[in-house]
């Protein structure tokens, strides 16, 4: 089994920047990936960035070039570093990590990010 932690956001004007963390436990040594999902109200939940073990990074479009997400080995934790926020990525952000283990995939308890003025 994976846990994993997430934490860091909250209320942020337009503009400003924001940075997750996600710490990870347990059976680390099975985890393929890590990134960051987010859901909006009256949205489906979809990828926002996503890093591999090897150090593959992967963003959706609308957030290339202003979100950034890496990794502390040691620490077992990602990160996601939120910049130039908009409106529209107000929503609840879940850490995911894809695990060689059932249930093969695991997830945060989410974090909310409210991106207004």
């Amino acid at each position: 089994q994976v846990q994993l932690v997430g934490s860091g956001g909250g209320l942020v004007q337009p503009g400003g920047s924001l940075r997750l963390s996600c710490a990870a436990s347990g059976s680390i040594f099975s985890i393929n990936a890590m990134g960051w999902y987010r859901q909006a109200p009256g949205k489906q939940r979809e990828l926002v960035a996503v890093i591999t073990g090897t150090g593959i990074t992967n963003y959706a479009d609308s957030v290339k070039g202003r979100f950034a997400i890496s990794r502390d080995v040691a620490k077992d934790t990602v990160y996601l570093q939120m910049n130039h926020l908009k409106p529209e990525d107000t929503a609840v952000y879940y850490c995911h990590a894809e695990s060689a283990l059932r249930p093969y995939d695991f997830w945060g308890q989410g974090t909310q990010v409210t991106v207004s003025s």
